[in-house]
């Protein structure tokens, strides 16, 4: 609870927020980075159907004050003012919600703008048309649960823009996005695919995929055969990784962005990126694939990276912790990236608990809906 209300008080007036802040003094930076605006309400909703806490949308928070970015601007660094001007968090989210609404490409899809979760693809869509699959689904979800809120408090104008605009948004999804036996991740300013059958590089990527399935919207039977492209073109059984996209970013003649600067199968490059990794498991058990799922999980089990002295040389990190990311590639293959670090080990413990063992806290009740191998 404490945690939303401090990321809420981050948002400016607008309806953006701050990709990050240093904590003493507020100073961070603001960005286009698209899939921000997205993430309160996400959270949120999550919250209030774990706790039944929906009190938690009457705190008033004041937003922050700030430069605007300019035109061809992408990111500033700067110590915003705290506003006069409070709002309840139920509006906090609803102008990042319209925010998000309003980034729409003539196609229907979000924009990617300056990236989105992953913000190493920086240049996808720095001109403004560049489009986003990941955050479509990621965003539907956030619009289908946040317009229940919505008149349940008596906002029944935003209840029905945002069902009627999840309406359009699964559209553009199924209409635009399927490439034949997965998801396209998005689309570059010129139109070009990412994430497409017929991309040189970054072919498949996961979060496309999972989120066909975690968003609750997707087609089912595509979400299946997505998935199982998933299975068999990202999961290593002899690494005991699941890969982001593959191939890594190398030679295409589009820059991504900074994510290119990476060496192939390093980092957000194609290597094993923990947070969407967790992803995978999770769609997999709400597939109801119970052994693919505990078989992905314990990939991510760290400590089944250090079962024998070859392992622990290869993984060389901490077999204790969650490793934000693995690589895929070469001589560094099979080897941890940066441990400590990832904020996504409670979300592999969620993955284990309520995902594969399947206990879930709803209101004052108790669910129990195991998907155990």
């Amino acid at each position: 609870r404490s945690q939303i209300l401090n990321a809420a008080r981050r948002q400016f007036t607008e309806g953006d927020v701050q990709h990050w802040w240093l904590p003493r003094t507020g100073a961070g930076v603001r960005t286009i980075i698209s899939d921000d605006v997205a993430w309160l309400g996400y959270a949120v909703s999550h919250y209030i159907t774990v706790t039944g806490d929906s009190a938690i949308l009457e705190e008033q928070i004041p937003f922050i004050e700030g430069q605007a970015l300019q035109a061809g601007e992408h990111d500033a660094f700067f110590t915003p003012e705290i506003s006069k001007t409070k709002a309840s968090l139920y509006e906090h989210c609803a102008r990042a919600i319209d925010l998000a609404i309003k980034r729409t490409s003539e196609g229907g899809l979000p924009l990617i703008l300056g990236g989105d979760w992953n913000d190493g693809m920086n240049n996808v869509g720095a001109e403004g048309r560049g489009e986003s699959v990941w955050l479509g689904w990621f965003l539907l979800k956030v619009l289908t649960e946040f317009a229940v809120i919505a008149r349940g408090t008596g906002d029944t104008k935003h209840a029905d823009s945002w069902k009627k605009h999840a309406g359009r948004l699964k559209r553009a999804l199924e209409n635009a996005a399927w490439d034949g036996e997965w998801y396209r991740r998005g689309s570059f300013d010129d139109g070009t695919p990412l994430g497409s059958r017929n991309s040189a590089e970054c072919r498949i990527d996961s979060i496309a995929q999972s989120w066909s399935v975690l968003s609750g919207e997707g087609d089912e039977t595509r979400s299946r055969t997505a998935m199982g492209a998933v299975k068999r073109e990202l999961v290593d059984d002899d690494l005991k990784i699941i890969k982001l996209f593959t191939p890594p970013f190398s030679d295409t003649a589009l820059d991504p962005g900074y994510i290119k600067a990476y060496p192939p199968g390093v980092r957000e490059n194609g290597g094993q990126y923990t947070h969407a990794a967790t992803w995978v498991v999770c769609a997999l058990a709400e597939l109801g694939q119970a052994d693919d799922a505990y078989r992905c999980f314990s990939m991510l089990n760290p400590v089944n990276h250090a079962l024998d002295a070859d392992d622990t040389e290869r993984y060389r990190v901490e077999p204790y912790v969650v490793a934000a990311d693995v690589y895929s590639e070469g001589e560094l293959a099979g080897r941890g990236g940066w441990a400590w670090y990832t904020g996504y080990a409670g979300g592999l413990y969620r993955a284990a608990v309520e995902y594969i063992l399947g206990i879930r806290k709803t209101g004052d009740k108790l669910v129990l809906e195991p998907v155990i191998p």
